[in-house]
């Protein structure tokens, strides 16, 4: 399995949405638990170290 680089969410405003609106009412140390609980589940759901690896770099660049 490759790391998807090309945009491959349907409806990724719809899904903007619902992120924003899924931390809308939670302070800053509840919404950054809530980020980290769903970047673990979402790192199960891949669950290739070399996909993951490779989305960390890319979300490293430029930081």
């Amino acid at each position: 399995m490759r790391l998807v680089h090309d945009p491959n969410i349907p409806d990724p405003d719809g899904f903007y949405e619902a992120l924003i609106a899924s931390l809308r009412d939670l302070d800053d140390a509840r919404a950054e638990r809530f980020q980290a609980k769903l970047l673990l589940v979402l790192a199960n759901h891949i669950g290739d170290r070399e996909v993951l690896r490779e989305a960390i770099e890319v979300a490293r660049r430029g930081l």
